[in-house]
């Protein structure tokens, strides 16, 4: 399973980087937002600098919803860098667009997916990655690892290539169950990325190392 990091803050993705297991990140205008990118040119300028951060994916949303402002604004993002991934939502002009980009060589990622349904148009319409969210399905007391486990075996089924990338990662214990689930990709905060170093046995067992060690010199 692949690593992403859903961020648009430098400093975490390249904490995540020096890590040496981050294979792309995902963003959004609300992560845009937040680190205080605003403008075409300034996020433009920004997804550019990512792309030169990490060496794979980045996906880079569009803010239209029709097809042709879908069509317009997917190419100029596709042109910032080749790891740019077109971010595209699961609506009925964003599936028009997704093969439009497919049938012209742009990678996209279909976001805002909530049901297998969705989840087949998205891969009948070629759709590089699909992007369940499963921390929102989760809010609405449903099993969003459920909903992953659907897709991948519908893929695999049906031999679909489209990836499956979990998001709306909230724990560590998403990731877990979402390898378990067969996800190709999981896109996760830096915190919930971190947290997989935690368990307690781990700290006991190091300080008593740590003691041990100190105690024979």
């Amino acid at each position: 399973m692949k690593f992403f990091i859903d961020t648009a803050n430098l400093a975490q993705i390249q904490e995540a980087n020096d890590l040496g297991i981050l294979d792309g990140v995902t963003t959004n205008p609300t992560l845009m937002a937040k680190e205080g990118i605003k403008g075409t040119d300034a996020i433009a300028a920004h997804y550019k600098t990512i792309c030169e951060m990490v060496d794979g994916p980045v996906s880079a949303e569009v803010l239209g919803t029709t097809f042709e402002g879908i069509i317009a604004e997917g190419q100029k993002l596709a042109a910032i860098h080749p790891n740019i991934v077109v971010k595209v939502p699961m609506i009925k002009d964003g599936i028009k667009a997704i093969k439009w980009f497919t049938d012209h060589g742009i990678k996209t990622n279909c976001t805002l997916v909530f049901s297998a349904g969705q989840a087949i148009l998205a891969a009948k319409a070629g759709a590089t990655f699909v992007s369940p969210f499963i921390g929102r399905i989760d809010d609405g007391s449903w099993d969003g690892v459920q909903l992953i486990e659907q897709i991948v075996n519908i893929y695999n089924t049906q031999g679909y290539m489209t990836e499956v990338l979990a998001a709306s990662i909230r724990n560590p214990l998403h990731i877990v169950r979402c390898a378990e689930a067969g996800a190709d990709v999981c896109t996760c905060p830096l915190s919930s990325i971190l947290g997989l170093l935690k368990h307690p046995l781990t700290d006991i067992g190091l300080q008593q190392f740590l003691a041990d060690a100190q105690s024979m010199q």
